[in-house]
C-alpha cells in the first residue's frame, strides 16, 4: 500500500530566546545518525578504538595530479577573486565530454550543464526553483535523507514510494503519482541506491522518461554512485534514453568517482530550461567552488580519466572482504553490485531491537559503527547499512568483533 505523501509536524522549542520561530528547520525530524555518532564519540574519548562503517566518507587519496594542480592555481592571485556560479567554461566542457565519452550523451555546455557545489546543495537549491508550498515531490523509500528532506526545504510536500527487493519501485511509482493530490511535479530518482544498493538498467530509465512524458512530470536523478558498478555491471545514465533531454535532469559529483568528497565538485545536466532554471537562482546565491578547485576538477576528468577503475577495485575489494566475512559470521547478505556500502538485513535473533537499538548495540559492544536504516525514511526499518571506508584489514577485524557480539554461527 502507497503511504500518503509527508506531512511533518513541527517539533517544539524551535524558536529563539524571544519567542522567534524558525523557518523551515521545524519540518526536519531529529538526526538518527546523530544518536550514533555521539556514542561514537563519547567511546573514542574513553579510549575505545572504534571502527566506523557508518558515515560514508571516503577515505581513497584524491589523484595526486590533481591535488599537485591544486596547489599550483591556488598561488596564482588571479585565482583567489570571486568565480562564477554556472562554473568556468573549461570545467563545463570537461563534464560534457565525459559524458559523450562514458555515456555517449552529447551535451551543451553553455545550455545544458552547471557546476553545483557538490550534489546536495545542487539538488536542493534545483527544488527551490521547482517546488513550493502546495507541490509535492516523489521520492524512493528508503532514500538519502536529502531526496526526502530536499522538497520539504522548499515547501512541497513528499509521496514515499516504497522500495526494496520485493517492491516493484515503477508500479509503486505509478501508484503513488495516480493516489496523491497534488501531483506530484518531481520525482527524485538515484541509481545506484543509497543505502539499498539497489541498480537499475536502461530498460527501467526508459519507462521512467516515458511516464514522465505521459504525465508533465520532471525527473531527476541523482547519480552519485555512477562508476561503481561492479562485477561487470555498468550503471547507465538517465541522459542515455530516448526523450530524456525533454524531461529529465541528473546530478553527477566528482565525490566517489575521483575521491574528491571534500572538494565539492557537482553538476547538473540535461533539460536545458530546467538547467538554466538553476543557474539563475545560483547566480543570486553564490560565486562557484573556489577558483582552484574547479581547475583541478578539469585535471581530473581530463588527466585522469582511469581514476574511477582504481577507486571501484578498492571498493569492490573491500566489499567481498565485508560479505563473505559477515557469512562466516553466520550473517549473510546480498552482495551489492554498486556503491560504496552494503545494505543489511538485522539478524533474526536481533531483528525485534529494531535498526537504531541495533546499530547503538554494534557500536557500544562490537565498537563497530554502522547507520541505522531508520535514518533513511520509515522504508528502511530492520536494515543496517554499511559504508566500505575502511581498509580490508579493519573490516576484518570488525567482523570478527561483530561475530563475536552476535554469535550467529
Amino acid at each position: 500500500m502507497i503511504p500518503d505523501p509527508v506531512r511533518m509536524e513541527r517539533p517544539p522549542g524551535l524558536a529563539t530566546g524571544f519567542g522567534l520561530e524558525f523557518r523551515r528547520i521545524g519540518r526536519l525530524p531529529p538526526y538518527v545518525f546523530a544518536v550514533i555518532d555521539q556514542l561514537k564519540l563519547e567511546l573514542r574519548r574513553a579510549g575505545e578504538d572504534v571502527i566506523d562503517l557508518g558515515f560514508g566518507n571516503p577515505d581513497i587519496p584524491s589523484p595526486p595530479e590533481v591535488v599537485e594542480k591544486l596547489c599550483e592555481a591556488a598561488r596564482k592571485p588571479r585565482n583567489h577573486r570571486y568565480s562564477s556560479s554556472r562554473g568556468i567554461p573549461r570545467l563545463r566542457q570537461a563534464i560534457c565530454e565525459l559524458y559523450e565519452r562514458r555515456f555517449g550523451v552529447s551535451l551543451d555546455p553553455e545550455t545544458q550543464a552547471i557546476t553545483t557545489i557538490g550534489a546536495k546543495e545542487g539538488l536542493c537549491h534545483l527544488m527551490w526553483v521547482l517546488l513550493q508550498p502546495g507541490d509535492s515531490a516523489a521520492v524512493p523509500s528508503p532514500s538519502y535523507p536529502i531526496h526526502i528532506y530536499a522538497p520539504v526545504l522548499a515547501g512541497a510536500e513528499v509521496a514515499r514510494v516504497p522500495m526494496g527487493p520485493d517492491e516493484d519501485l515503477f508500479g509503486n511509482l505509478v501508484e503513488a503519482f495516480e493516489r496523491s493530490w497534488p501531483r506530484p511535479r518531481v520525482i527524485i530518482l538515484s541509481f545506484p541506491h543509497n543505502p539499498t544498493t539497489a541498480t537499475a538498467d536502461l530498460e527501467f530509465m526508459q519507462r521512467a522518461v516515458d511516464f514522465a512524458r505521459e504525465n508533465e512530470v520532471l525527473l531527476v536523478h541523482d547519480f552519485a554512485y555512477a562508476d561503481l558498478g561492479f562485477d561487470g555491471y555498468e550503471p547507465p545514465s538517465i541522459l542515455q534514453v530516448e526523450g530524456a533531454d525533454e524531461v529529465a535532469v541528473e546530478l553527477y559529483t566528482l565525490t566517489k568517482s575521483f575521491s574528491m568528497a571534500g572538494w565539492r565538485v557537482g553538476f547538473l545536466l540535461g533539460n536545458a530550461s530546467v538547467v538554466q532554471a538553476l543557474a539563475r537562482l545560483k547566480s543570486y546565491l553564490d560565486y562557484g567552488t573556489f577558483q582552484p578547485i574547479q581547475i583541478a576538477a578539469v585535471i581530473a576528468m581530463t588527466e585522469t580519466p582511469d581514476y574511477p577503475d582504481v577507486v571501484r577495485e578498492v571498493y569492490r575489494a573491500r566489499r567481498d572482504a565485508l560479505c563473505d566475512g559477515l557469512a562466516r559470521a553466520g550473517w549473510e547478505i546480498a552482495r551489492p553490485r554498486a556503491t560504496m556500502f552494503a545494505w543489511a538485513p538485522i539478524p533474526e535473533p536481533h531483528r525485534a531491537l529494531g535498526s537504531l537499538e541495533f546499530a547503538t548495540m554494534l557500536t557500544r559492544e562490537a565498537k563497530v559503527a554502522v547507520s541505522p536504516g531508520v535514518g533513511f525514511g520509515p522504508g528502511g526499518e530492520g536494515h543496517v547499512r554499511f559504508a566500505l571506508v575502511e581498509n580490508e584489514h579493519r573490516i576484518a577485524q570488525a567482523v570478527r568483533s561483530i561475530r563475536r557480539v552476535l554469535d550467529l554461527a
